[in-house]
């Protein structure tokens, strides 16, 4: 085969693509439905948390940053996570601290972004790998809406 011909690889296109629509619907779930709380005193003070992306066996959270913030999710700490699926419920969760990262979004704002893995030994995480399954399967099956009248089974 000649160097100017190139060979498409249609799987990982298909990949790329999924991971394309998974992301987009996360940002959709994370801005729009999902809240996350996490306790952040002796008091038991709640404070918001982004969350930016989530895996099987870890997520991307992200705070305003500060150097108390930064001095206190270090490497290594557990964060104690409320995900609030409704004003009144919310499951809980435990992310192990594995990095910690300074970012500077589009409008200059600075934040602070953990990178965790969750604790799977707790029952509710049993709960929340469904819901992590369902953000997976949904960005590989779910479809455009143009309008159509019949559903169409691929």
């Amino acid at each position: 085969m000649s160097d100017d011909k190139k060979v498409v690889d249609f799987s990982q296109k298909r990949k790329e693509s999924i991971e394309q629509k998974r992301r987009s619907f996360e940002r959709v779930v994370f801005q729009e439905f999902l809240g996350v709380y996490t306790v952040v005193d002796d008091q038991g003070s709640s404070f918001p948390i982004k969350l930016i992306d989530i895996s099987g066996d870890g997520c991307q959270l992200q705070l305003p940053f500060s150097l108390k913030a930064k001095n206190q999710f270090k490497s290594g700490t557990e964060v104690s996570l409320k995900l609030y699926f409704t004003k009144g419920t919310y499951l809980p969760a435990v992310v192990t601290v594995r990095h910690a990262s300074e970012y500077i979004d589009q409008q200059g704002d600075a934040w602070l972004r953990l990178g965790g893995e969750f604790d799977t030994s707790l029952p509710s995480f049993q709960a929340l790998s469904h819901f992590i399954q369902f953000i997976y399967q949904y960005a590989e099956f779910s479809c455009l809406d143009k309008g159509e009248s019949k559903v169409y089974f691929l």
